[in-house]
């Protein structure tokens, strides 16, 4: 990765801080392009062209896992922003092929881990599963699956298992790892944010320093191809030009949710100069700044309470 050297001085606080206006919060939609495209992972084990969203009309082939494996597998899925379904199979009864305790897990992206005790009970759970992660509103659920003439079976057994849907964290880009992102950036990651931190600085940028995120000495536009545009992009470095570049950048990659730190003055003359560069009346309105619920924050943990808690309404809005 090519690093930029810049002077590893702190920025001042003024440049950093909140003025925390209050905005109406509105779902913003990322925008659909080749670069989301190719960052979805292809799964040969699904049956389907990669990047095409799972569906009932092909579902997904399980990949072989034990407990701890369709656990690693769920998880992993989680922490990159991805979200799921997980069958847990509570009682069996009778002559059926399922064990208490066996795990299936559905990826909204097609991957597929672990076992109901496999044939028609199966393909019935795997049915409930891909439903749920199609489903934004599917909640947990408790079903009795009959091992009889519906699924074309005289077994006359039948499971009873546990329905769940597995939120995905959603993927978060911290562009500037000053001040207010040493206090935002920990918050947000335990309220559901998979966040990475980059500063071009290696001495602010460097990985372990934020503690509970991922953090990375680079260039934004670098590190941040590796973060899902479906996701958030938050801009608070420690120079005005380089938040302007930041926030350009964040638009055209097209996330979901672009904000800014800074005062209502900065926040008027960001505005203008993307409209003296072509972007759209439509772009220039998803750009969030002065970021943060009115709350009167001015420290640097205050500001955080305020940008955690405009993610968060955000993240129920959309």
């Amino acid at each position: 990765m090519t690093k930029r050297r810049a002077p590893d001085v702190e920025g001042r606080l003024d440049g950093e801080r909140s003025a925390s206006a209050p905005l109406a919060l509105v779902p913003q939609p990322a925008a659909a392009g080749a670069a989301d495209e190719a960052r979805r992972p292809t799964l040969a084990t699904t049956g389907r062209p990669a990047g095409r969203p799972i569906s009932t009309e092909v579902l997904p082939v399980p990949s072989p896992g034990d407990v701890s494996a369709v656990l690693a597998s769920a998880a992993a899925a989680a922490a990159r922003g991805v979200a799921g379904a997980m069958a847990t199979v509570l009682e069996r009864h009778g002559s059926a092929p399922g064990t208490p305790g066996q795990k299936l897990f559905v990826a909204e992206d097609g991957a597929c881990v672990g076992t109901v005790g496999g044939g028609a009970v199966e393909r019935a759970v795997l049915e409930a599963l891909v439903a749920i992660v199609t489903s934004p509103a599917a909640k947990h659920d408790v079903r009795t699956f009959k091992l009889g003439a519906e699924l074309g079976m005289c077994c006359g057994g039948r499971l009873v298992v546990l329905l769940e849907p597995i939120a995905g964290l959603v993927p978060s880009l911290v562009v500037g790892a000053g001040h207010v992102a040493t206090a935002v950036a920990p918050l947000l990651a335990r309220v559901g944010f998979a966040v990475t931190v980059v500063d071009a600085r290696d001495a602010w940028g460097e990985g372990g320093r934020i503690a509970g995120v991922r953090s990375i000495a680079g260039e934004f536009d670098e590190v941040g191809v590796e973060v899902d545009p479906r996701g958030v992009c938050l801009v608070m470095t420690h120079d005005h030009a380089l938040d302007q570049r930041a926030i350009e950048w964040a638009l055209r990659r097209g996330f979901a949710y672009v904000g800014g730190v800074g005062s209502r003055a900065k926040a008027e003359r960001t505005r203008q100069r993307l409209e003296a560069k072509g972007f759209s009346e439509a772009d220039r309105a998803r750009v969030r700044m002065p970021i943060g619920v009115d709350v009167g924050a001015r420290t640097p943990d205050e500001i955080a309470v305020a940008i955690a808690a405009e993610l968060i309404a955000w993240r129920k809005a959309r």
